[in-house]
């Protein structure tokens, strides 16, 4: 009975259903040997040999999977289909090798299989080979590689930047990627610029919209237009004139499907469709994997396997008919050179079972099923086919020239199915546009435009719009604009920019956009990555001093170098040869460096973003707030900011982010012999009352609550936030009643004599901190002390006892949060409300939680078995 050995249990689970009693299947439960944290894991002076040492937690796995090969000497290896999975393969048969579990006539082998399905699983078992030793080669070199960079790196950037944590080989550029989007965000100067729009009129009195392209007799190109007086005259010449259409031209559109998924693109539509991050994605799909319902989800391929694809040519025909089935199948080859070994696609492993029939709980699981389901479908459906309609509107004298564009969608083909999220805007020119014919007179509508400046403004099409311009009959409208900085990374757009730049790959780039979450030195807020101060500092850092190692195109190579070795044509220690040679120079070049230098160096590399020109021509690294002291670059457990040179005599800091040379203080004014200052820290701005002194290390300070703009705090609103918390006057059963900002928002504390603990009453509006009378306040307290809260409730009280279920186990009748009903075990049945609860009988009650059960999928309670008699055995003797 040969041991098969897979990564999870959960897997190993499946697995067996379909092996059966012939097999004992264990779960190695990841890798199991790993490089120990200490300098000499790779030996660098003996050919990069590595030390592996078997993990603490993996100690008992292996035991287990040892023990087995006693009673069954044969061992397959089934672990994951990638270079992971070979890894781990290769880590076991070396670890049961060196204990002497594997003898010398153990038979040891190794299958793969794409799907957990009861197919591929034994179809795998009559092809077993060996371990594949390149893929190993290349993992072993990336492991190398890894432990070269992070371990060498790491200290160097520990002495040199405190409070920086880790370096890595692909993180670094990762991070190098949002570091240098924010510096192009910050650096970004908008353009104002205009645009015209006409709203028409057919003869059958329906509306469609067009915009100005010629003025002048000129062709206008889209800043053309730069202020409001070159548009006000754009609105006259268009008002001014008689216009006509003067072509209606109907071109014929396709629109095919997109590829099916690989771990790329299912992790930027997730993130697109649902906003799941990338780690998350990876999880949810791996236990759909482990659960047999689809391909294995560590790809960079997007070819399916011949039989898939009939059977999704299949499933067409019969859900949506033979037209949307193309006459012959799609063909999607990868473009990326050796791509995971040319794995398939992720998709469904049965393409019948959609996600309503799919037997899973879980919300995230059905919905990115589902969206693997429909991606799967609509790439083997027939291309969309369009009508893009383009009307010209014009004027006799040819000075002005209109254009309507649209689009009508003469059969929806895969768009029937699933159409791809977008990171940009749509498409504007994508609506519909009514029945025109040349010729025809372009009357202005009766409609106005009015609205659309505030749908520009309200949607987010135009963030920086301000001013609108009518015309008269407001069927005409000049609109402004500002030119966009480029936006944020999202960890879709993240994970395609790092795809098209050739950096890590596919299946580690989940891994690697959580890493610098966890290094604090990226956050992510409403789904955009922003980096910290700390993350800016350590790119910065590297740039100057390891830039070759965090360029885009030297690891995009590096990952090629490192494709080859999988494929069997470089040898990886020539590949840790050439790599370690020079990077051992930067790290012992650098090492040598005083932190002082560092900083001078890290200082004048940005000093046009640090110390940008003051509008008076002042010296911008002169101190703002004492006027004496020279800025400099600092750096902190937090990371780096910009500090004055006069410290302690002067605390001027503010972040490196460019916010100006007027820095991120400001006084607000005197009070009492303080000064009162606004400031900005780490978690947003506040108001502090003085500065820190030997005496008063931490002077009184104030968070900004939520909804208040540092913009408009003044010295009455600073002066009003420290002051709190405000007291409110005494409870009538005794105990002071405050109010104060906390962590979670505006609340209420107040204290009884015999109370444990404070009670805290949230407020709804931030004023009421401030404003709330002793009535409501006492009013407030009382209902939360009559209903604690969510977790916190008090037991449901029981109104009547019925007696046991036929089944087992007692019913009551309850008086809920929502009413009455009846409850028994975990099925809670409401009682209908035209019966009284009182009138509840146990038979009625019976009928009531057996339908709540069936509707639930809940099994009924087996009738409990009866204990053995213990056996008694007799001592020989």
């Amino acid at each position: 009975m040969p041991v098969v050995v897979v990564e999870s249990p959960a897997k190993a689970k499946t697995i067996n259903k379909y092996l059966g009693p012939d097999y004992t299947v264990l779960a190695s439960y990841g890798h199991v040997r790993d490089l120990p944290p200490k300098d000499g894991s790779v030996d660098t002076e003996d050919e990069f040999a590595m030390k592996w040492e078997v993990g603490n937690d993996s100690r008992k796995h292996v035991k287990a999977i040892a023990d087995a090969l006693k009673e069954d000497n044969a061992l397959i290896l089934a672990t994951d289909p990638d270079r992971e999975g070979e890894a781990i393969s290769w880590h076991l048969q070396e670890a049961l090798t060196k204990r002497r579990s594997i003898k010398k006539d153990t038979p040891v082998s190794r299958v793969t299989f794409n799907a957990i399905t009861k197919d591929a699983v034994t179809e795998a078992m009559r092809n077993p080979r060996q371990v594949d030793m390149p893929l190993v080669e290349a993992y072993l070199a990336r492991r190398a590689l890894d432990y070269l960079v992070g371990f060498n790196l790491s200290p160097v950037l520990w002495r040199k930047l405190p409070g920086a944590k880790s370096a890595g080989r692909v993180q670094s550029v990762c991070l190098r990627l949002i570091v240098e989007r924010e510096m192009e965000i910050e650096a970004f100067k908008p353009v104002e610029y205009w645009s015209v729009r006409a709203l028409f009129e057919t003869p059958r009195g329906q509306t469609y919209e067009a915009r100005l392209v010629t003025l002048a007799g000129k062709k206008l190109d889209k800043h053309d237009l730069s202020n409001s007086t070159q548009a006000e005259l754009a609105v006259q010449a268009i008002t001014s004139r008689a216009l006509s259409v003067t072509s209606v031209e109907a071109k014929p559109a396709a629109r095919n499907p997109s590829a099916p998924f690989m771990t790329s693109t299912l992790q930027q539509e997730a993130s697109r469709k649902f906003g799941m991050g990338a780690r998350h994605a990876m999880q949810v799909a791996q236990r759909l994997y482990e659960a047999g319902y689809i391909t294995y989800m560590r790809t960079d391929g997007i070819d399916m396997a011949p039989e898939a694809v009939a059977a999704t040519r299949e499933t067409i025909a019969d859900r949506y008919g033979a037209e949307y089935v193309p006459d012959s199948p799609r063909i999607y080859k990868n473009k990326a050179k050796n791509a995971q070994e040319a794995h398939e696609c992720i998709r469904p492993t049965d393409m019948t079972r959609d996600a309503k029939a799919l037997k899973v709980t879980d919300d995230d699981q059905r919905k990115l099923y589902d969206l693997i389901w429909k991606r799967t479908i609509a790439c083997q459906m027939a291309a969309a086919r369009l009508e893009r309609t383009t009307v010209e509107i014009g004027s006799e004298d040819g000075q002005v020239g209109l254009r309507a564009t649209g689009q009508v969608v003469m059969f929806d083909g895969f768009m029937r199915v699933y159409e791809e999220g977008r990171d940009d805007v749509a498409d504007e020119d994508d609506k519909r546009l009514p029945q025109i014919m040349q010729g025809d007179p372009a009357r202005f509508s009766k409609t106005t435009l009015r609205d659309q400046f505030t749908k520009a403004t309200s949607d987010g099409t135009d963030r920086a719009a301000k001013e609108a311009i009518l015309s008269d009959n407001e069927s005409v409208l000049a609109l402004q604009h500002h030119t966009q900085p480029p936006p944020r990374y999202t960890e879709a757009t993240l994970v395609k920019r790092m795809e098209e730049l050739g950096i890590g790959r596919p299946s580690t780039y989940a891994s690697i956009v959580t890493t610098i979450q966890d290094r604090e030195y990226v956050r992510k807020d409403k789904n955009r990555l922003i980096p910290e101060e700390k993350g800016r500092i350590v790119t910065i850092f590297l740039l100057n001093f390891f830039r070759q190692y965090v360029g885009y195109e030297f690891t995009a190579n590096l990952e090629e170098q490192l494709d080859d070795v999988s494929a069997g044509d470089r040898d990886y220690k020539d590949l840790l040869g050439k790599f370690w040679r020079d990077f051992s120079a930067a790290i012992g070049e650098t090492s040598e460096l005083r932190i002082s230098e560092v900083l001078d160096k890290l200082d004048e590399a940005l000093a046009p973003q640090l110390y940008p020109p003051r509008e008076d021509g002042s010296d911008p690294r002169v101190c703002p707030k004492c006027g004496a002291g020279q800025l400099h670059l600092k750096t902190s457990r937090t990371g780096g900011f910009v500090g004055c040179g006069n410290y302690p005599e002067c605390t001027y800091t503010r972040p490196i982010a460019g916010e100006g040379a007027e820095g991120e203080e400001r006084l607000l004014g005197e009070d009492s012999g303080d000064d009162i200052w606004l400031k900005t820290g780490r978690f947003g701005p506040y108001v502090q009352r003085g500065e820190p002194t030997p005496e008063n290390k931490k002077p009184p300070r104030a968070s900004l609550p939520r909804g208040w703009s540092k913009d408009d705090m003044d010295l009455d609103k600073a002066l009003t936030l420290l002051s709190l918390p405000r007291q409110i006057g005494e409870h009538p059963e005794g105990g002071m009643i405050s109010s104060n900002f906390g962590r979670f928002g505006p609340y209420l504390m107040h204290q009884l004599a015999d109370e444990a603990k404070p009670v805290y009453a949230n407020l709804k509006d931030p004023n009421d901190v401030f404003e709330i009378g002793m009535n409501r306040a006492v009013e407030l307290l009382a209902e939360k002390r009559s209903n604690p809260g969510r977790g916190r409730r008090a037991a449901a009280k029981a109104l009547k006892e019925l007696g046991e279920h036929p089944d087992g186990g007692a019913m009551q009748v309850l008086d809920g949060r929502y009413g009455p009903y009846v409850k028994w075990e975990k099925v809670n049945a409401t009682i209908p409300k035209d019966i009284k609860p009182e009138d509840v009988t146990q038979e009625m009650a019976i009928e009531l939680v057996n339908e709540r059960a069936a509707l639930k999928g809940t099994k009924k309670k087996a009738a409990p078995k009866k204990k053995a008699a213990k056996k008694t055995t007799k001592k020989a003797g």
